[in-house]
């Protein structure tokens, strides 16, 4: 879907698409520094035509505290699925899945960590590409900037990385139409 001209990262033009996306990862604290291991991500295409879904074969499940374990891990598709690949796979798909329509907008819910994980993937945020933008929209911030509207209920299979991301775009469906609305003033 075509926008209208905004600010994508540094660059400034046409945003070609939107994709909404989900990250699952690891918290990871070594040598005093914390750092997040990507497990898996699922980015969805606005229209919901295209989806992506791959599986880490890098991360280290000895550093996931339990409820990782319980909610992330026991639900990954067995390591014979093909959905899991190597970092540089994955890097080299998430390129062509996000490139192929243009300049990307990204959304997700609470961003902040989703894009730090979309950021390692290619090493520094200054190694990203330069049509990735150097942010993350925010779902979460969106729904308290339109006044809360009621959202649909998470998936059975949340914590997945393609259901979450889809179930981000269930959200979207809800608030997009809700942007243009002013901000209901802050009570105190």
């Amino acid at each position: 879907m075509s926008a209208s001209l905004r600010t994508t990262g540094g660059q400034t033009g046409p945003v070609a698409s939107r994709y909404l996306y989900d990250t699952e990862f690891i918290e990871r604290s070594e040598g005093g520094h914390l750092w997040l291991d990507l497990v898996s991500i699922g980015i969805v295409s606005e229209d919901g035509s295209r989806e992506y879904y791959a599986v880490s074969t890098e991360f280290d499940p000895a550093f996931a505290v339990p409820w990782v374990r319980r909610n992330v891990l026991d639900k990954l598709p067995p390591p014979s699925d093909p959905s899991w690949r190597r970092r540089a796979r994955i890097r080299s798909d998430v390129v062509a899945f996000l490139g192929a329509a243009g300049p990307p907008e990204l959304w997700a819910w609470y961003a902040a960590y989703d894009h730090v994980v979309l950021c390692q993937l290619f090493g520094t945020m200054t190694d990203l590409p330069r049509f990735l933008p150097r942010f993350t929209r925010d779902l979460r911030q969106l729904w308290e900037e339109v006044g809360r509207p009621p959202l649909p209920p998470p998936p059975p299979d949340a914590h997945d990385a393609l259901a979450d991301a889809r179930h981000n775009l269930d959200r979207w469906r809800v608030l997009a139409p809700l942007r243009t609305c002013p901000s209901p003033a802050p009570t105190r």
